[in-house]
């Protein structure tokens, strides 16, 4: 049985995508990882997916050691520097595609190390599929909690191995990220800040997701600032309020989290290469994650 977040998840995703599986739209996958759009991501709005460009970075794939295996990841640093902040940044349920590795690129040149790992990659390969639903179904149902804390462990790990100063540790992420954000938040006691965009709050407990965000609210390690849209169809606004009561009688950073929500900007306001995106709601929730790492030291 599929999730319940991933299910809602997927309507919002389904109510702006075409998602055909034409061979047509299979040539536009990546031929490395970060390069490319996902299939099931498809049809790109060109007009306005950013562009963000890598000289004076230091930007491609790496792999990182998670126990012996080794897991593909996008990072992007400015060249030659070390000692820097570091950011998580969590894609959506379609992996790490260029999107994700342009949000990347975005943090590296504001000053980060900004690394994006392949979640799904033991369970497939999200940016093949051409269909939202098997991708759900075949792929991103089945990734455990437990196994992207773990892969996210590893991932600081390589950080402060290859240019990071993990003392100054963020993470980001949006969607199916986004509800990660605040479960790594609770689980890595070294996360200084987190900001989750329009990440599900709430859901049943299963093998695979014993917690959701609202579970481990309370006992958060860094606070969070969580970006949703007033329209979205997948988060009802009272998930919102539920999360506000369990922040407000937790430990200090969940007292020092909060939200933000754009009254009409719909699920994954903030992917501009997507019919969903809202310039302005983006524009400003960028503006505000940047200052809340500064704020609470990821800088």
């Amino acid at each position: 049985m599929l999730n319940a977040d991933l299910i809602t998840d997927s309507r919002a995703l389904l109510d702006a995508h075409d998602v055909g599986t034409t061979a047509t739209r299979r040539t536009a996958l990546k031929a490395a990882l970060g390069v490319g759009y996902a299939a099931a991501a498809l049809p790109i709005m060109a007009q306005t997916a950013i562009k963000t460009p890598a000289d004076g970075l230091t930007a491609g794939e790496v792999m990182i050691d998670v126990n012996g295996f080794q897991m593909p990841a996008y990072r992007a640093a400015p060249a030659g520097k070390t000692g820097l902040p570091v950011v998580l940044v969590l894609s959506e349920i379609f992996g790490v595609h260029e999107y994700i590795a342009d949000t990347a690129r975005r943090f590296a040149r504001a000053g980060y190390l900004a690394i994006a790992p392949e979640l799904f990659v033991r369970q497939g390969d999200a940016q093949g599929y051409g269909e939202i639903a098997k991708l759900i179904a075949e792929v991103v149902s089945k990734v455990p909690d437990a196994q992207v804390m773990g892969d996210l462990d590893a991932t600081v790990k390589w950080a402060a191995a290859n240019g990071g100063d993990t003392r100054k540790l963020g993470v980001t992420g949006f969607c199916w990220g986004g509800r990660h954000v605040w479960l790594y938040a609770a689980h890595n006691p070294s996360v200084k800040a987190a900001v989750a965009w329009y990440g599900r709050l709430v859901g049943q407990a299963s093998e695979l997701n014993p917690k959701h965000p609202v579970d481990v609210a309370a006992g958060l390690h860094g606070p969070v600032l969580g970006l949703y849209g007033g329209a979205d169809t997948g988060i009802p606004l009272d998930t919102i309020d539920k999360m506000k009561t369990v922040l407000a009688a937790g430990n200090a950073a969940a007292k020092a989290s909060t939200f933000v929500v754009y009254p009409d900007a719909p699920h994954a306001f903030h992917a501009d290469y997507r019919p969903s995106f809202r310039k302005e709601p983006a524009e400003d929730g960028w503006k505000r994650a940047t200052a809340w790492f500064k704020q609470h030291g990821v800088a």
